[in-house]
């Protein structure tokens, strides 16, 4: 496969394509899972609590590989990188899908989410390797293998489950990883040599973002809510759903993660009003849909409609909060665009893996009322906030 367009001096459609599906392919290995929470409980014959903290694992996995392994592309060879976690990930799966032992498989999950970070070093390599005519193109299309990941994996992981148990999901996982491993090797070019910077002060340098960079830690903030309500909701979804009143089969479930195509129309909508210098009102919205969506889910829970359309509401507050948020930050410091990234991501897992923790407990001890009123507040904890945000704004310069 010919790594470069010939005509443009930029990676060819078909690497890009190819990228763009690896990166999404790695990304639903953190939500694969999600549909399968009450089939995995009682597999292992554990409670729905245990069974939840399971995602909050994979959350955290995903937050320190964002902090721990992402800045080794500074280091190391991207292409050997991005292989190297490929092939981790095959192993990781693989062993997911054979281990009998609840503790280690609760283990495994914070592996699995770990080295599920291929796509946050795979898309600034496709930026690198895209002339700057090409690069917001070329970055666009692997953040829609991501988005496409995440939208089709837990519908993937329900029909899968139903067929074969949910084991096989991760043997599906396991050959899709190993397959990319082999397949990127050959496909990825090789780099020009980039500055050596140490690790330890890659490290501290994307810590060091957050303290002197006001805005970015407003964002993170606004961020790690907006995933910690979409966690408590994914969390606790199967187990509403397979009771009463609805006792969906396992494929059902899985097909609810098509309603976040939502969610990407979203993201369209508020890179509109984020380009016209509207973030404040778009961050208004998106936070009030929040936490309406939990207020719908709660009232119309009995109700098929009113499940369907809390979940639409609350993956467009998710993904247009994601997106406006994310054009402020990479506004602040363009030259510092990957510590920045690394550190407002840090925060937005890390806000997700306490969501699924909390939204786990609290629907074993309180059922479905009590996770909404969590989720509800959740929205509160970014509205209000960021009304005083935009109000100090107003009476001051804005601060970085």
């Amino acid at each position: 496969m010919s790594g470069r367009n010939e005509n443009e001096g930029g990676p060819s459609t078909l690497l890009i394509v190819l990228m763009a599906v690896a990166t999404g392919c790695i990304v639903a290995n953190l939500y694969y899972l999600q549909p399968l929470l009450h089939q995995v409980a009682k597999s292992f014959g554990v409670g729905s609590a245990a069974a939840s903290s399971l995602v909050t694992f994979t959350q955290v996995g995903y937050a320190l590989g964002l902090a721990l392994v992402v800045p080794l592309g500074d280091l190391i060879a991207r292409r050997r990188l991005v292989v190297a976690i490929f092939a981790i990930s095959a192993i990781s799966m693989a062993l997911g899908a054979l281990v009998a032992s609840f503790a280690i498989f609760a283990v495994l999950t914070l592996f699995i989410g770990l080295f599920s970070v291929g796509g946050q070093v795979m898309i600034p390599f496709a930026a690198d390797l895209a002339p700057e005519a090409r690069r917001g193109r070329v970055v666009a299309r692997l953040m829609t293998g991501l988005l496409m990941g995440i939208l089709l994996s837990r519908t993937v992981s329900g029909l899968l489950a139903q067929l074969a148990g949910w084991r096989s999901v991760y043997v599906m996982g396991a050959v899709l990883m190993a397959l990319f491993s082999l397949v990127l090797t050959r496909a990825l070019p090789k780099e020009a040599p980039r500055p050596h910077v140490p690790y330890p002060a890659l490290i501290a340098g994307t810590f060091k973002m957050l303290v002197e960079l006001r805005t970015l830690r407003q964002r993170a903030w606004l961020g790690a809510m907006a995933f910690a309500g979409f966690s408590v909701l994914w969390t606790t979804l199967a187990f509403k759903l397979s009771s009463a009143p609805f006792h969906y089969s396992q494929a059902t479930i899985g097909l609810f993660g098509l309603l976040g195509a939502a969610g990407v129309l979203a993201a369209n909508a508020a890179g509109r009003l984020a380009d016209a210098s509207r973030q404040n009102l778009s961050t208004d919205i998106t936070a009030i849909m929040l936490t309406a969506s939990f207020l719908i889910l709660w009232l119309g829970g009995s109700t098929l409609f009113g499940i369907m359309l809390g979940v639409i509401i609350l993956d467009i507050a998710v993904q247009g909060l994601q997106i406006t948020n994310q054009s402020i930050i990479y506004a602040l410091a363009p030259e510092a665009r990957s510590r920045i990234n690394s550190a407002y991501m840090v925060c937005y897992f890390l806000g997700g893996a306490a969501g699924s923790l909390a939204g786990g407990l609290t629907y074993s001890t309180g059922g479905w009322g009590a996770t909404c009123i969590l989720g509800a507040g959740i929205g509160i904890a970014a509205l209000i906030p960021n009304l005083w945000w935009s109000r100090t704004q107003h009476r001051s310069p804005v601060a970085p």
